[in-house]
């Protein structure tokens, strides 16, 4: 299911706020988010990926969320 959402919607959504940020504006944003923050916004990102805690037998951390999500937009 292709939803269209257009630029001005994008720019008012955290998530895709979230992927215009580089460095240390990236990381100091990351780091005020929650643990759970976070990984809402990894399942939102990458939907085949395994980040919730019913579904990955090691809980993943802050530390280890805000890693891949810096990982993930470096890579667009």
């Amino acid at each position: 299911m292709n939803i269209y959402i257009s630029e001005e919607e994008k720019l008012k959504h955290p998530f895709y706020k979230l992927m215009e940020l580089k460095g240390e504006v990236l990381e100091t944003e990351l780091n005020s988010w929650s643990r759970l923050d976070l990984i809402e916004w990894l399942s939102w990102n990458d939907r085949n990926g395994v980040y919730k805690d019913e579904e990955f037998d090691n809980i993943l951390s802050k530390e280890e969320a805000i890693e891949i999500i810096t990982r993930q937009i470096s890579q667009v």
